[in-house]
């Protein structure tokens, strides 16, 4: 029999059991690394919690799923944070990071992962197979928390959403229980996990599609800000008749102390020879202050865009894109991006525009825009928000978004069609009648 349901401001303050419950480490208030362990990676989200518990295995899951159950306890599931919202009050904090296992079978072309597994870890195992997953521009996030958001890949344009790629989830769900959940197992709920968040079960491992990509060619071309308008027509110039295997990002970047820089980054899918080509107008602009284009593993792909791979605090904004032509252009250069440090736009279409059996569906839109600051560092939260609402107002945007471009103050409804949204609800009521699961953006 359950136990009767409850809000989380009628759940017992006492966590005393938790340390006996779990063979994972556990950092309750009052302990010294307690404060740095709630932390997300995003510094600028506050997230108080309960408890932290880092958890040894997939058994320790569900013991602390028991556990909580027991004490009327919510969860909140992370493996190290990023995409925090920071609504994560009275809850205890799961760690998964130590569920690392890579398991690779190349004649299958899959891969079994544990909730902890990093994009780089994942990637470095693949490619000595001559294999790839589907990466994003960060080689430090999760391969499970990208795909419970649906997921954008440097190879989204020619496999889909990260979250198509996935063939089966490891789960505990609500009542303590550990299951496999896929296509022939499960439907509605492996739907839900594939980019509707993780506030249905918790995944402890997930079986991955992986795809052939022996090598590729990738980098970044960097210019002054001064050759923004010319770059900014290549890069268009180049995504009308980009093939599936070709995906471009452009950089407007405005880092503290410095001038005004505009880049872009690209991935390639075949050799050099296939890629240069496709290239020749990014080729005949002037001459860049750096080129780093070249031949390489799918294991380097996370140093294209040289991202941050430590914490820090951050303010973002993302959105889909229904244009990016002439008037789009004149609005996103009609000023200064600062305080914001960049502004990224990639180009999307290809695979994406498929049917995808996911709570996203497919994604007609032909670009997304990311918009980032640095608060303290590029200037104050206010002000990074305003510039952003002002860059925004000016574009013409479809009123939809991925789960992983969300920021603290926006709602899985705002990425999501609402007859996901409604069907996401039904399976949450379904599978987690009493709310013991808290993720990032729930339903």
């Amino acid at each position: 029999m359950r136990s009767t349901p409850t809000t989380p401001a009628a759940a017992s303050s006492d966590l005393s059991g938790l340390r006996q419950a779990v063979r994972g480490r556990v950092f309750l208030p009052g302990d010294v690394d307690f404060d740095d362990r709630r932390l997300p990676w995003n510094r600028a989200v506050e997230q108080p919690v309960r408890a932290v518990v880092e958890v040894a295995d997939a058994d320790d899951v569900a013991a602390l799923v028991r556990y909580a159950d027991e004490a009327r306890a919510t969860i909140a599931t992370q493996p190290n944070g990023h995409g925090a919202s920071g609504r994560t009050e009275d809850t205890i904090l799961l760690r998964t990071r130590l569920l690392d296992s890579i398991h690779i079978d190349p004649d299958a072309r899959t891969a079994h992962i544990g909730a902890g597994v990093r994009s780089g870890e994942l990637q470095q195992a693949a490619a000595e197979h001559g294999l790839t997953a589907l990466p994003g521009s960060s080689p430090v996030v999760s391969v499970t928390g990208v795909a419970l958001g649906g997921g954008l890949s440097w190879f989204a344009r020619a496999f889909g959403w990260v979250a198509d790629s996935v063939r089966s989830f490891d789960i505990v769900d609500a009542e303590g229980q550990q299951r496999r959940v896929a296509a022939d197992a499960d439907p509605e709920l492996f739907w839900a996990l594939r980019g509707g968040g993780g506030d249905y079960a918790i995944v402890t491992g997930m079986e991955v599609g992986l795809q052939p990509a022996p090598t590729v060619f990738g980098g970044r071309m960097l210019w002054s800000g001064d050759h923004t308008r010319v770059v900014v027509d290549a890069f268009r110039a180049v995504t009308r008749t980009a093939p599936v295997e070709l995906t471009l990002w452009l950089e407007l970047l405005d880092f503290p102390g410095g001038q005004p820089l505009v880049a872009i980054d690209l991935t390639h899918l075949g050799v050099a020879a296939e890629a240069l080509p496709l290239l020749e107008a990014l080729d005949a602009l002037p001459a860049p202050l750096s080129d780093t284009r070249r031949a390489m593993t799918v294991a380097e792909l996370g140093t294209i865009t040289a991202e941050p791979t430590d914490p820090g605090a951050g303010v973002s904004r993302g959105e889909l894109l229904a244009d990016l032509d002439d008037d789009a252009v004149d609005a996103l250069l009609s000023a200064p991006i600062a305080p914001l440090m960049s502004v990224q736009v990639r180009h999307l279409g290809g695979a994406l525009t498929q049917p995808s059996d996911t709570p996203h569906g497919p994604l007609t839109a032909p670009f997304a825009i990311y918009l980032f600051g640095a608060p303290g560092v590029t200037g104050t939260a206010d002000e990074i928000v305003e510039r952003q609402e002002v860059l925004v107002g000016s574009l013409t945007t479809t009123g939809r978004k991925p789960v992983t471009f969300l920021n603290a103050t926006e709602q899985l409804a705002d990425a999501l069609p609402a007859e996901s949204i409604d069907r996401l609800r039904r399976i949450k009521a379904a599978r987690d009648p009493l709310g013991r699961f808290r993720s990032n953006f729930g339903v």
